[in-house]
């Protein structure tokens, strides 16, 4: 069976789906950048390095295990759904407890309530009914489309009518609240089945034992995009961290975007054409092409005009940015097309490669970013990505003709 149409149309309704979500997040960036200072960004984005780093800690792989099914994963809801909540609560206990140590080692004893209140986001997202994860295994692209658009579109809203209210950082989590919740109940008025919370030992344990991979991974790719955060915010201030997120992901998010939309929809086809090792690399060397026809264009016009870009969507305040920007508009280009690999993996049922690699660039970066801030100051990190991406290109080579040949 050829599964070019449903890609094409996946493709075609993620890429809506991530056009539509990531405009509204360029324009309530653009709106609070007005609203709040480079400060409270860097406060809010100490609250989501603490609470994405724990998320990673515990990632279980449960949506990469149920994707990778061939049977029918209903029976496995239950488990997914008590490791969900347990999880959850989990990450979330620990933010609370950790929050003064954490504002200490940044030196912001205002990003302790923040920290607190983020602490709810894991609870809440617990609940969330493992079953909405059929659409993508399903290809059922245009469904997920509504789905997760409603879901950010009250997020949006919400959050740019607190901040207006409020002018405090504090309304960057409560959207996040509050739109977790309709997820939430979305999940479990869509989906089916609807989940029970009981503990199924066997299956359970087969969850966590196929997704242990997944969190080693997980945990190497955050520290791979966080490790430049943490250095920024300990050696240069919350200050400095607002701005080089910022920079981040306006350079990296629209190319980024673009090979997340063909990584989600590629991923459950290379999982159900894994052994046919030709087609395989004819349909991924497809898509890198095609990939790169979109991200390049991105690349030049955030290289070439980044005064105006900063000054439109940021203001003057924030024009500090500019010459890290066009640094990151080249490790997005990098990135995206590194990231298209792991894609591929993941169809083979090869985490523990996506781990090994991920491992390697998140070391190369531990080792180059502090000498390179202290030389080039911010925009030093954005060097680090770039060298330490580029190093580990070997090995995702090596590993893409192993698999495939």
């Amino acid at each position: 069976m050829g599964y070019y149409k449903e890609a094409l149309k996946g493709i075609s309704w993620m890429g809506i789906l991530r056009g539509l979500t990531r405009g509204l997040a360029l324009i309530k960036i653009a709106i609070l950048a007005r609203i709040l200072s480079p400060l409270q960004f860097g406060i809010f984005g100490i609250a989501t390095l603490v609470l994405g780093f724990l998320e990673i800690m515990t990632e279980t792989g449960i949506n990469i295990f149920l994707i990778q099914k061939k049977d029918n994963i209903d029976r496995y809801i239950n488990s997914a759904w008590f490791i969900s909540i347990i999880r959850g609560f989990l990450i979330g206990f620990l933010i609370f407890l950790l929050s003064p140590v954490i504002a200490n080692y940044f030196e912001s004893e205002s990003a302790v309530y923040i920290i607190r209140l983020i602490s709810l986001v894991p609870i809440i997202r617990g609940f969330i009914n493992p079953s909405c994860v059929k659409f993508q295994k399903n290809l059922e692209f245009r469904k997920q489309f509504f789905y997760e658009s409603s879901i950010f579109g009250l997020d949006f809203l919400l959050t740019v009518i607190i901040a207006l209210i409020t002018k405090s950082e504090n309304s960057l989590v409560l959207g996040m609240i509050f739109s977790t919740i309709l997820e939430i109940v979305l999940s479990h008025k869509i989906f089916s089945p609807r989940p029970k919370f009981v503990f199924e030992k066997e299956k359970t344990l087969e969850v966590i034992n196929r997704g242990k991979w997944i969190t080693g991974a997980g945990v190497f790719n955050y520290l791979f995009q966080n490790i430049d955060d943490l250095f920024v915010g300990k050696m240069m201030g919350a200050t400095s961290l607002g701005v080089y997120q910022q920079a981040y992901k306006l350079s990296t998010v629209p190319v980024s975007e673009v090979g997340e939309v063909f990584n989600k929809v590629t991923f459950p086809i290379y999982t159900k054409i894994e052994g046919d090792k030709v087609r395989l690399r004819k349909a991924f060397f497809k898509t890198l092409l095609v990939i790169c026809l979109f991200v390049v264009p991105f690349v030049i016009i955030l290289f070439k005009y980044p005064v105006e870009i900063v000054k439109i969507v940021y203001g003057d305040k924030w024009l500090s940015m500019v010459p890290v920007l066009q640094i990151l508009a080249i490790f997005g280009l990098i990135k995206s097309i590194f990231n298209s690999f792991f894609s591929l993996f993941l169809g083979l049922k090869k985490q523990e490669v996506v781990t090994l690699i991920t491992f390697i660039g998140s070391a190369l970066l531990f080792f180059l970013t502090f000498p390179l801030i202290k030389i080039f100051g911010v925009i030093g990190a954005g060097y680090a990505t770039i060298i330490a991406t580029l190093l580990a290109y070997p090995f995702v080579i090596y590993y893409f003709f192993k698999l495939t040949k």
